[in-house]
């Protein structure tokens, strides 16, 4: 955990009816100082709407060649390489050479996002995915965190529901490609 860092709990009930995954979460998140609490709960749902055996945060800030969520298979292989926020190019393309998947969260607007990947070098550039969800959702979302977080997350015809805290929000999760 990086120094200067706040520990946020996050207790999860997850119902990903899109996918058949129905999990109960603990999980503990270590903010550092330098990261907004949107880009903490981008990274939260991401590590949610990507829920399979083997996920795991990376150690933040301070892994500079780990993306902030990844997912090992049972040998150690890098199968998914998650992004949140707004990396750059060089970090997708470096993403794609090692893992066979690749996805951006982001709480920002996606086109943004995507506009200085146009023209670089980004291996299967195609199959990078680029999630964002309605804008002011986050806005609205992160005025309920708290250090210790209790949130049911319900995913169902790629809308998200979420009950964070007692206060309940919903967004569409809206999906692209780097390229487009």
């Amino acid at each position: 955990m990086a120094i200067g860092a706040t520990v946020h709990t996050f207790t999860v009930q997850l119902a990903d009816v899109d996918r058949s995954v129905y999990e109960e979460l603990a999980l503990r998140v270590a903010r550092h100082p330098s990261e907004t609490d949107a880009f903490m709960l981008t990274r939260v749902l991401a590590y949610c709407l990507e829920f399979e055996e083997g996920i795991a945060f990376s150690e933040g800030v301070s892994a500079a060649d780990e993306p902030a969520v990844f997912v090992r298979d049972l040998t150690g292989r890098l199968v998914a390489w998650i992004e949140v926020g707004a990396p750059d190019a060089a970090r997708l393309h470096a993403g794609s050479l090692q893992a066979e998947r690749v996805a951006v969260y982001t709480h920002r607007d996606p086109a943004k996002v995507a506009a200085p990947w146009a023209g670089k070098k980004i291996l299967r550039a195609d199959e990078v995915r680029l999630y964002s969800f309605d804008p002011g959702f986050f806005d609205a979302a992160t005025a309920r965190l708290e250090r210790r977080n209790t949130m049911t997350v319900s995913i169902t015809e790629r809308r998200l529901y979420l009950d964070l805290n007692g206060s309940t929000f919903e967004t569409g999760i809206h999906e692209r490609s780097a390229q487009s």
